[in-house]
C-alpha cells in the first residue's frame, strides 16, 4: 500500500471560531481552503444563544442544508416569487434553502441551539455571505433612505457594518411564534423531519435515516442521512455512484476507510466534531470503534441517494464467477454473504 499525503478528515469543533464582538454565537466553518479533499462541499458548525440570530443574509453561490443537532430554530425565507415562510426545527429536523434565498436564523427557547451546515459548493466560505446590515450600510445613504422609506438621519441610527449575530429577545407567543396555522403538518416547503422518519433497522447493526428529493422536493441539490451504528457495528465496504459524502460526527469514536484505486487507500480515527469527506465513486467504510453508539450526519451533492454495497454485488453474481474472480474453493466463496448486509453487527 502505498503512502498518502492527503487527509479525508479535518477537526472541525477544534478550530478556533468566529466570535463576534457583540456576541450572540460561534461559528466554525470548513472549506477546500483549509480541507483540501472536500472538493465538492463544505460545512458550518454554528451555535447560537437564546434569542440570538444568524442575521438576515443570502449565499450567491450554494444552498444551504441543516440539520439541528439542540435547541429550537426559527427561520424565516423568501424566494423569487415573493413568497415569505417562517418555520420552527427541533433536534432532528432538516432545512434546506436553494442558493440566493434570502434566511434568518434564530434560536428560540431557554437553550443553546447547535446545528450543522452543509453547502452544495466545496469553496464556499460564511466569511464570503451576502448579510442584510452589510448591504445597506454599504450603498449611498441616500439610496437606502429612499429605498426603506425613512429619512438619510434615521438610516444613520442602523448598524453600519455587518452584524452577523444580532442578539434579541427570544420569541413569545405574543409574537406571534405560536399563531394557528390553517393546516397541520410535519413538513413544510423548507422543512423536513427526518428524526421522526422511521428507520432502515438492521438488528444490532443500526439505523439509517435517508431524505431525498423525493421525501423533501425542494432539496434538489443536497440529500442527508443520519446513521446510528452499534458498538463494533460496521456500515459495509461500499460506494456512492453519484455523490461526494460529507461526514459530520455527532458522537462516539471510529474508523473511516477510502480506497482511492491502484492500492490507494486512507485510514483515519474519528471522534465528536470531526468532519469526513468521501470523493464521489471511492470505495469506504465507516466501523464504531468505540464503546457507545456512533451517530454521523452524512451530506451528499446529489438530490437522489445511490450506494453500492459490496455484498450486495457479490451475492448477485454466480458462484462459479467468484471462484474465479478469487482463485479459492468454493467452500469459502459459500460463506461470502447471500444478500445485502448494508449495517455488520
Amino acid at each position: 500500500m502505498e503512502e498518502q499525503n492527503i487527509t479525508f478528515k479535518y477537526k472541525l469543533e477544534a478550530k478556533t471560531p468566529r466570535i463576534e464582538p457583540g456576541g450572540g454565537g460561534v461559528t466554525r466553518g470548513v472549506s477546500v481552503k483549509d480541507f483540501p479533499a472536500s472538493q465538492n462541499l463544505a460545512g458550518v458548525s454554528m451555535h447560537l444563544d437564546p434569542g440570538a440570530m444568524r442575521e438576515l443574509h443570502w449565499h450567491a453561490n450554494a444552498a444551504e442544508w441543516a440539520y439541528v443537532i439542540k435547541g429550537n430554530v426559527r427561520t424565516t425565507t423568501i424566494d423569487p416569487q415573493g413568497n415569505t415562510y417562517v418555520d420552527l426545527f427541533s433536534p432532528g429536523d432538516v432545512w434546506y434553502f436553494p442558493r440566493g434565498y434570502g434566511h434568518v436564523l434564530q434560536c428560540i427557547g431557554n437553550e443553546q441551539c447547535h446545528f450543522i451546515l452543509i453547502f452544495d459548493n466545496g469553496d464556499f466560505s460564511e466569511d464570503h455571505t451576502f448579510s442584510i446590515t452589510d448591504f445597506i450600510s454599504s450603498v449611498p445613504p441616500e439610496i437606502a433612505a429612499q429605498t426603506l422609506g425613512i429619512t438619510v438621519e434615521e438610516v444613520a441610527q442602523l448598524p453600519q457594518k455587518e452584524v452577523y449575530f444580532a442578539q434579541s429577545k427570544a420569541p413569545s407567543v405574543h409574537s406571534g411564534i405560536g399563531s394557528a396555522v390553517k393546516e397541520v403538518s410535519l413538513t413544510s416547503p423548507h422543512r423536513y423531519p427526518l428524526g421522526a422518519q422511521q428507520p432502515r433497522i438492521v438488528p444490532g447493526g443500526g439505523t439509517q435515516r435517508v431524505v431525498t428529493q423525493n421525501e423533501f422536493p425542494i432539496a434538489r441539490t443536497i440529500t442527508g442521512t443520519i446513521f446510528e451504528i452499534e458498538p463494533g457495528g460496521l456500515r459495509e465496504m461500499h460506494w456512492h455512484p453519484n455523490a461526494d459524502e460529507w461526514q459530520y460526527y455527532i458522537q462516539g469514536k471510529a474508523e473511516m476507510g477510502v480506497f482511492l484505486a491502484e492500492r490507494n487507500f486512507v485510514k483515519d480515527e474519528y471522534e465528536a466534531g470531526d468532519v469526513g469527506y468521501v470523493p464521489m465513486g471511492a470505495g469506504h467504510y465507516i466501523k464504531n470503534t468505540g464503546e457507545e453508539k456512533l451517530i454521523v450526519l452524512i451530506g451528499f451533492n446529489s438530490g437522489h441517494y445511490e450506494a453500492i454495497d459490496l455484498s450486495d454485488w457479490l451475492s448477485g453474481n454466480p458462484k462459479d464467477l467468484l471462484e474465479g474472480n478469487f482463485g479459492v474453493s468454493a467452500e469459502i466463496i459459500d460463506k461470502f454473504p447471500k444478500g445485502d448486509k448494508f449495517l455488520i453487527p
